[in-house]
């Protein structure tokens, strides 16, 4: 990802940084913010980018990086390999717990199931909000668009198992001595 937005202009982490929670990105791509810097710093040893400037405004100092030709290639190959893979990823906290449900009361197992249908709401309005801040820059292209419209499926999809799973319950509780938990 920080590859990725260097082949469009040189940046600095923080630039990094915010361009990433602007746009939603940093909740998909699983990128923390101090992990950017330590990505830099490796990348800049690997020979992928280098130190472009360093840029003085008061008391801090703003490094600014540039990717390399390497970069570009490495770039290139990392993308080609993540198309190739397969992108199904499945919830498999929720598969543990679901494979577990009779070691709790029910009415935990409801609250914990709408704490996450909450925390899913969430998730999918900050994403809705990202997407209208790409829009700022101009239109987003139709692949861009493609992408948020199946991360939208993927967070209707999850409120859809919660939902019917919630049913479920109602209509057929778990019991602990299905699986021989004591109650």
């Amino acid at each position: 990802m920080v590859l990725g937005l260097l082949t469009h202009k040189p940046m600095s982490g923080y630039e990094i940084q915010q361009v990433l929670q602007m746009t939603q990105s940093d909740k998909w791509a699983g990128i923390l913010p101090g992990s950017i810097y330590h990505a830099l710093k490796k990348m800049e040893g690997e020979g992928l980018v280098r130190l472009e400037s360093v840029e003085h405004t008061g008391n801090r100092a703003k490094a600014i990086y540039r990717i390399t030709d390497r970069g570009r290639e490495e770039f290139r190959k990392l993308l080609t390999e993540a198309l190739k893979q397969s992108s199904v990823a499945f919830p498999t906290a929720l598969y543990t717990a679901v494979s577990f449900l009779e070691a709790l009361p029910a009415e935990e197992t409801i609250a914990a199931l709408e704490e996450q249908k909450r925390r899913i709401e969430a998730d999918y309005e900050a994403m809705k909000a990202g997407e209208k801040e790409k829009e700022k820059y101009g239109p987003v292209p139709p692949h861009v668009r493609l992408v948020f419209r199946n991360m939208y499926e993927q967070f209707e999809l999850q409120m859809k198992l919660l939902n019917e799973l919630q049913a479920v319950l109602a209509e057929n509780p778990p019991n602990p001595q299905t699986w021989g938990f004591e109650s």
